[in-house]
């Protein structure tokens, strides 16, 4: 009975979100392009002519306001490029390449060679979270693993000026990736935007500069 009375109450709360009844009215596929949104608009982290990375990207939002903030004026294509890859599949989205498989794989990382070309992104969005247990300890490991990975990939493929905006939860081992985060990158904030539910302890972190690019 609890759970069921759980689900109608999550059930209630998501069709009355306003952002989740935004998203369907500006034809985003997640109530989640929000958050990037406020903290893009605030960082001016998207440009044209940039090369963008999205880890974890289905079901795709945060690669559909990328391509937005892309797009000609006039419509007919985008001015830069959009990487989204993912594990799970994704509908495609107009300009936008997308890469089905684990990053960490090679031939997921040959697909990515090939549309890189020998460039380097000028920005990495990851708002991959791994599915949590309710106990702290091994959650805490699963954010930092996931994080840690995050980085790497973002050593590997950014350019030495480019950003890395991650998803994260304040908890146990919070402490830690935030001094992970200040050892690589020269500047470092938290982020906690409006469409991030109050009782989350969601919080993003944007890390800008390479310290020690490879």
């Amino acid at each position: 009975m609890a759970k069921n009375k759980l689900n109608k109450n999550w059930l209630h709360d998501h069709i009355n979100d306003p952002y989740v009844k935004l998203a369907q009215k500006e034809g985003y596929r997640a109530r989640a392009v929000y958050k990037l949104k406020e903290i893009d608009e605030s960082e001016k982290l998207i440009k044209p002519g940039q090369v963008i990375i999205d880890l974890g990207s289905t079901p795709g939002s945060w690669s559909q306001y990328a391509r937005n903030k892309l797009a000609g004026q006039n419509g007919g294509g985008i001015h830069g490029t959009i990487i989204g890859l993912d594990m799970l599949p994704m509908e495609p989205i107009a300009d936008v390449h997308f890469i089905l498989g684990d990053f960490r794989e090679d031939n997921s990382l040959n697909q990515l060679e090939q549309i890189l070309h020998g460039r380097k992104a000028d920005l990495v969005l990851s708002d991959m979270a791994p599915n949590l247990s309710g106990v702290g300890v091994a959650d805490a490991a699963r954010i930092e693993h996931i994080i840690d990975l995050a980085i790497e990939f973002a050593r590997a493929h950014m350019k030495p000026s480019g950003a890395l905006l991650v998803k994260c939860f304040n908890g146990i081992g919070y402490t830690q990736i935030i001094e992970k985060f200040r050892n690589e990158f020269k500047t470092v904030s938290q982020k906690k935007p409006k469409a991030s539910k109050d009782k989350s302890s969601e919080i993003f972190l944007l890390g800008k500069t390479l310290k020690n690019p490879l």
